[in-house]
């Protein structure tokens, strides 16, 4: 087996085969970020047989070289940044740093199984991250117009308008302002061109949204069915998370979501603090997913709240227990969701990995609202019920 490590760059792949039981260089090429650039690369690499690559930054940089090898039936695996850096680091005895010499590091940690995730084609998961991007910039800038036309409007009117600004709104004060000199007259169509800015933002948004609707509705998800979780919730989940089979626990998912507390341990005394590491807008999913069963009184998530703060916990804290519970749960419903969805996909679609835990299974035994170390992949079971929606 010989692994082909990959330095992406903007402009230019550096790649080096790299024998994977001798460890030794097999040779290098350098290539622009073309498409006939690509096609030598890839002639370059079938010199060497049973092949697999190791793509540094794969979802970054190396993201449209990963996915065009991918679809021409060569496997992939992403390579950290940090895991090249220590690799180079402690073969070479040294700092010095270079293109060929990054390639040749992310080839021996793919080499040496060492921190690599493989890297499948992208899907339905992928469209819904896109919408989700498009729909936040939307919404930025929505509100950068909506202040805009509210700091025209308090020149405009004594006293301005309310905060709870729409363009019909905004319209409807336009209609009894009479300006009486050039400046006023400016304000006045400045303030017509935002208006008719946020009408187009508005049907823009209502279009995105009626799209991840539809997305979503395709998926087959059952993300839905937890209490707190819309379309857009769903569409952010999915998006951010991709294969929920990448992760092999679900500490190890609420570690890449943030919601997994960091212990912090010194002689006898212990405690955790809150994480502020991992994927903020997957973590903004499940806060919001929290905060919104939270407001039920009759749902299983504030029936959980309500035990962890008779414990003594503050509402911060206990809104962590919730969102760590809520990220297990979370987890366990999309890797069930894969096989049937699979299915559904036919013989073109993506073969379900194996599956070591099911969202239908039972509740871990010790409460993993505060564990900052992975959980067992096969948990035992116990007659307590999931507090979980």
């Amino acid at each position: 087996m010989v692994v082909i490590g990959v330095d992406p760059h903007k402009s230019s792949h550096t790649a080096a085969a790299l024998d994977s039981d001798t460890h030794s260089t097999l040779g290098t090429v350098r290539v622009d970020a073309t498409l006939v650039e690509y096609r030598r690369l890839l002639t370059w690499a079938r010199r060497f047989g049973e092949r697999r690559w190791a793509v540094e930054n794969a979802r970054g940089l190396g993201r449209h070289l990963a996915q065009w090898l991918i679809a021409r039936g060569e496997t992939v695996v992403d390579v950290p940044p940090t895991a090249t850096a220590r690799v180079r680091e402690l073969s070479r005895g040294g700092r010095r740093k270079n293109d060929v010499l990054d390639a040749a590091a992310a080839a021996g940690v793919a080499a040496l199984r060492g921190d690599t995730a493989p890297v499948a084609a992208e899907d339905a998961t992928t469209v819904l991250a896109m919408l989700d991007e498009r729909r936040g910039n939307l919404t930025q800038q929505r509100t950068r117009t909506v202040n805009q036309l509210h700091a025209l409007l308090r020149d405009l009117l004594p006293g301005g308008v309310s905060t709870d600004l729409t363009a019909d709104r905004a319209c409807a004060a336009l209609t009894g302002i009479r300006p009486a000199s050039p400046v006023e007259r400016a304000r006045k169509e400045l303030a017509r061109e935002l208006i008719t800015d946020i009408r187009a933002l508005d049907a823009r948004l209502k279009a995105n949204t009626q799209r991840m609707r539809d997305a979503v509705a395709d998926s087959g998800s059952s993300l839905t069915d937890i209490v707190g979780v819309g379309p857009m919730v769903a569409a952010r989940l999915l998006g951010r998370t991709g294969r929920a089979s990448r992760f092999p626990t679900s500490a190890a998912f609420a570690v890449y979501a943030g919601v997994a507390p960091i212990e912090i341990a010194s002689a006898n005394k212990a405690r955790h603090r809150l994480s502020r590491e991992g994927d903020r807008k997957l973590n903004n999913a499940l806060h919001t997913i929290a905060l919104t069963q939270i407001r039920m009184p009759d749902s299983r998530g504030r029936s959980y709240y309500d035990r962890k703060t008779a414990e003594g916990k503050t509402h911060n804290e206990a809104m962590r227990c919730l969102k760590r519970r809520l990220a297990d749960h979370v987890w366990r419903l999309m890797l069930a969701d894969e096989p049937r969805q699979a299915r559904e996909a036919g013989p073109g679609g993506h073969s379900g990995a194996t599956l070591t835990s099911s969202a239908t299974g039972t509740t871990p035994t010790a409460d993993s609202s505060e564990k900052s170390l992975p959980e067992p992949a096969k948990p035992k079971p116990t007659t307590e019920p999931d507090p979980t929606p």
